[in-house]
């Protein structure tokens, strides 16, 4: 019979992949750049939120966006009148971002000189959650009218991520979320996991977020 080789593709592109977002880690660390790749739905408001973080936290730090869509430079747009450092990167049809990916996005952004980086990454609750782009913290935004039962749905996304903004809560009148049932779901998964109710139309929680994130870019350059 004849012998063959099976390569397990899948595994090797992870394994090449985390080397190099842990060489991307500790690239940011030495610089004293804090990174982090943000995550949801299309429509879930990440761009709005980001308006929401920026102007919070424009007059403490430099703050540089990178946006990445698989097309479109629109929310590009919209960073940049916010004053903060904004590139947009293409994906070329793919549906995440990587660690070699995202090392381009700091060479193109320039990012010695931020103090946070932001990665929006493309709009989805899957694929992005399998690669890890070598930021500093991971987090995710999920809006109220996608629903609580989104853990049960996608619960790599959820275990893999370091806080999680509740979005769009002034809509709560107009929508069955279950905050008590979706904490439990998230804590199942991850006990370490932040939830943080906001709204970026309102305002309201944005500053507990914007707290979160001075402690954690305060934590990484001690």
């Amino acid at each position: 019979m004849e012998k063959f080789r099976v390569l397990e593709i899948k595994k090797s592109v992870f394994e090449d992949n985390d080397r190099e977002a842990d060489e991307v880690r500790k690239e940011l660390k030495e610089k004293k750049t804090f990174l982090l790749n943000l995550m949801s739905s299309p429509g879930s408001g990440k761009t709005t939120t980001l308006m929401r973080t920026i102007e919070a936290l424009g007059n403490e730090m430099k703050i540089g966006v990178m946006e990445a869509d698989i097309d479109s430079d629109v929310d590009a747009h919209t960073i940049a009148s916010s004053g903060a450092k904004v590139i947009q990167l293409h994906t070329g049809g793919m549906c995440h971002l990587d660690a070699g990916m995202t090392r381009q996005g700091l060479e193109g952004l320039k990012a010695d000189d931020v103090d946070l980086a932001i990665l929006e990454n493309v709009g989805n609750l899957v694929c992005p959650a399998e690669f890890d782009t070598g930021a500093s913290k991971n987090a995710m935004i999920l809006s109220v009218p996608e629903g609580d039962d989104k853990p049960l749905k996608y619960p790599l996304m959820f275990s893999i991520v370091d806080v999680v903004l509740i979005n769009k809560i002034d809509t709560l009148s107009c929508f069955d979320f279950d905050f008590e049932a979706f904490e439990e779901r998230v804590k199942k998964l991850n006990p370490a996991a932040k939830v943080i109710p906001v709204s970026a139309k309102t305002g309201e929680g944005i500053e507990k977020w914007a707290d979160w994130l001075r402690g954690e870019v305060q934590s990484w350059n001690a």
